[in-house]
């Protein structure tokens, strides 16, 4: 894959006016990603022009229930024609396996190809001493992680996301054939904000990751489309 293929922008505003205006300023971004703001602000009408305008879409709402109630909602997500959405890996198998099987339905209902459905692992805004101590998760992060990953594996998705810092472990114990989605990276220089497991691009990209979501060092760049061309200009150099 190209840099341009793996590179996600997020559309981290809480409009469509505002979103559909950051994609005219980033023409060159194929693939953005929708978060739960957008989302319930604008509704399935922010999916619909980002398809008129030919563009890959991440559905990131991070679905997170009971079974019967993720396959409802994965049923009605597998009609939007979207790339990838997400679940939360936490919701436990038979929830993943109901997503799974739902996400497929709607999409034939719909003839369309079925989004790839990946699962959240642990959130990059977490740390170990955060897990341990607030969630009382007893295992390392790092293992923690991967224990998620291996059941969304085993539940038939198609891979996951995690912070670049578990994605070297991920892919050599999961394999080539299991998605890596890693937001967290944040280019040299540029501030971590609320994300605490963070790499370069380059970093991640070696750690094994397949997909990168980029988005304030971009997004709020004086020039956000030199900060777009200056991150795909160094991983071409590793490419």
């Amino acid at each position: 894959m190209t840099p341009q293929d793996r590179i996600i922008v997020p559309l981290d505003v809480p409009t469509e006016a505002e979103a559909l205006a950051l994609v005219e300023q980033l023409p060159e971004v194929t693939f953005w990603k929708v978060g739960l703001e957008l989302f319930v602000s604008s509704g399935p009408g922010i999916l619909e022009a980002l398809k008129m305008r030919q563009k890959r879409i991440f559905l990131d709402l991070k679905l997170h229930d009971i079974p019967n109630t993720m396959a409802g909602a994965c049923r009605a997500a597998g009609r939007y024609g979207v790339d990838l959405l997400t679940v939360h890996a936490t919701a436990g198998k038979a929830a993943l396996i109901a997503a799974q099987e739902a996400v497929q339905a709607g999409a034939a209902q719909a003839n369309l190809p079925p989004p790839q459905i990946i699962a959240v692992t642990v959130l990059t805004s977490i740390q170990g001493r955060s897990l341990a101590l607030e969630l009382k998760v007893p295992l390392e992060l790092t293992d923690y992680a991967l224990q998620l990953a291996l059941l969304a594996q085993d539940s038939g998705l198609s891979g996951v996301v995690c912070s670049p810092q578990e994605a070297q472990q991920l892919r050599s114990s999961c394999g080539d054939e299991l998605l890596l989605v890693c937001p967290g990276v944040r280019p040299k220089g540029s501030q971590i904000g609320d994300q605490s497991r963070v790499m370069t691009p380059i970093q991640a990209i070696q750690a094994g990751a397949d997909y990168l979501v980029i988005g304030r060092p971009i997004t709020q760049s004086p020039n956000p489309m030199l900060a777009y061309q200056g991150i795909c200009d160094e991983l071409n150099q590793m490419l």
